[in-house]
């Protein structure tokens, strides 16, 4: 299965990735948090 990151949410303490697969439907969002 192809996946692909379809988009990326920045801020200032946490960052928000998303991916899709080829029908576009959200497989997996994953929140990142900035050490510091």
């Amino acid at each position: 299965m192809n996946t692909t990151t379809v988009g990326v949410d920045l801020a200032k303490n946490v960052f928000v990735a998303c991916v899709a697969d080829g029908a576009g439907r959200v497989i997996e969002t994953r929140e990142f948090n900035r050490a510091g």
